[in-house]
């Protein structure tokens, strides 16, 4: 028979302990920031410049372009964090509704989108499934968007004004060379909404994908490598920030602090030991790829630099 200590006893006429409340979930804060980033998004897809026959750029303002713009970006963002958000309802893990993050003053309307998740409560293999599942669903969205994009771009005839200019990543490149195999490897093109929705959903998407902290990638890393994840994501930090200074990219300085903030190696899951299958193990190591295909060496620039 089991005797425990006196001070670890339970008297008999003691209440039943009671299962903590459940927090419910917010919805005004980001309803709010849904509406504000939609707002955001179509402000900055109507207002924008185009080259005159002078050469010249004029400013445009479009609010159908705007409106199309706003459709696009705001459909892959929600398919990718509900990817994350129904993966983890489907596991009973704690989280919230997707937070957009408005930006009217960049050049395109937003920063993305995040969710909070108590990811301590997830074992290896939800984690897994929660991290890898949002990045897939928004490629799934992005990627017909860009091709279609990249299909009715018009290219520039002669020199380019001073403007910002994106930068293909390899994946648009692939697209082109398909779609306008005559266009030479340099060819500047006349960016539509379309365009535009799909360059910035792809680079979120790299981006999510890096291998570090608690990003898309370094949830993914984590459940496939475990601790040694630590050294990919310190070895991925360093290498970025010393294409940061070599690029003058000093934008992105930013973000790697942001990373150092919320931390750079990956917390340990509720069980690290849980098993992730032959298929899950192929699917992470094929989506650590992501970023090779979806981020340019400089994604932004001004032209003439």
């Amino acid at each position: 028979m089991d005797t425990f200590p006196a001070q670890f006893a339970v008297p008999p006429d003691a209440p039943a302990e009671q299962a903590p409340p459940v927090r419910k979930r917010r919805i005004a804060l980001p309803l709010t920031l849904f509406v504000l980033t939609g707002l955001s998004t179509l402000y900055t897809g109507a207002v924008h410049s185009e080259i005159a026959a002078d050469g010249q750029l004029v400013p445009v303002v479009d609010w159908g372009t705007g409106l199309t713009y706003m459709l696009c970006v705001m459909s892959i963002l929600l398919a990718h964090e509900m990817g994350h958000f129904l993966q983890a309802l489907y596991h009973r893990i704690p989280a919230s509704l997707p937070y957009f993050i408005p930006m009217p003053l960049m050049p395109l309307g937003t920063m993305g989108a995040v969710i909070g998740m108590q990811g301590s409560q997830a074992d290896r293999k939800q984690l897994f499934d929660i991290g890898i599942t949002g990045p897939i669903a928004g490629l799934v969205v992005a990627l017909p968007i860009a091709w279609h994009g990249i299909a009715v771009a018009q290219p520039y005839a002669g020199d380019v004004p001073p403007m910002l200019v994106m930068h293909d990543p390899y994946i648009f490149t692939l697209m082109a060379r398909h779609l306008h195999p005559q266009w030479p490897a340099d060819q500047v093109v006349a960016a539509n909404p379309y365009y535009l929705a799909g360059w910035l959903g792809v680079l979120i998407t790299g981006l999510n994908m890096l291998p570090v902290s608690q990003l898309d990638g370094g949830h993914t890393a984590y459940a496939l490598f475990g601790r040694r994840a630590h050294l990919l994501a310190r070895g991925i930090v360093l290498s970025a920030l010393g294409a940061i200074l070599w690029a003058g990219q000093t934008q992105w300085v930013v973000m790697l602090c942001v990373l150092f903030i919320i931390g750079v190696d990956h917390p340990p899951t509720r069980n690290d030991l849980a098993p992730l299958g032959f298929t899950r193990r192929i699917i992470g190591l094929i989506a650590l790829l992501i970023p090779l295909f979806c981020l340019a060496a400089v994604p932004i620039s001004v032209a003439g630099e």
